[in-house]
């Protein structure tokens, strides 16, 4: 195995594997990090969307709030930190509602799925912010408004599209 790229999310990896039928490939993955994918709900039922650059796509999108679960902490600390780090709120509820490889022929990155409820200001001594790069606006929307900017091509995030799918339509 020979590591091909190491950057700050993810690293590329090529190495010969050897097949369940007993032929050998190589294989060349993404190694990155589990994620989280966090679907904020305020308490009049509307969902939290975030407004964010995106480089690889050259443009802003509408998503639900996401990022990789760091070394030191759990899947469910950092659905808490990332909701603080990009809405600006700290949940109170976390429901976990499941976990998914989003690209598996190439990809080891799972990401886990959350309901975000009892949104709450953060301690006033929290220094959570959202990370150099992000450049990141929120706002809440309906549930039903939220499906139909997926439906109108406003929403072309698949984890967000996804997410959506995954809550009643009254929360």
């Amino acid at each position: 195995m020979s590591i091909v790229f190491k950057g700050r999310v993810f690293s590329v990896e090529v190495s010969r594997r050897r097949y369940p039928n007993g032929r050998v490939h190589e294989v060349a993955v993404v190694r990155h990090p589990p994620a989280v994918v966090i679907v904020p709900i305020e308490d009049d039922g509307r969902v939290v969307l975030i407004r964010q650059y995106r480089a690889a796509l050259d443009r802003e999108m509408w998503e639900v709030p996401a990022g990789s679960v760091d070394s030191d902490e759990s899947a469910d600390e950092a659905a808490r930190r990332e909701c603080e780090e990009e809405i600006g709120r700290v949940p109170y509820t976390l429901e976990r509602l499941g976990a998914w490889f989003p690209t598996p022929g190439y990809c080891d990155e799972e990401l886990i799925f959350y309901r975000a409820s009892a949104l709450r200001a953060p301690d006033p001594r929290s220094r959570r912010q959202p990370d150099a790069d992000e450049d990141i606006s929120a706002r809440s929307f309906t549930i039903a408004e939220a499906r139909a900017m997926v439906a109108r091509g406003e929403i072309v995030d698949l984890k967000t599209a996804y997410a959506l799918t995954l809550i009643p339509s009254v929360a």
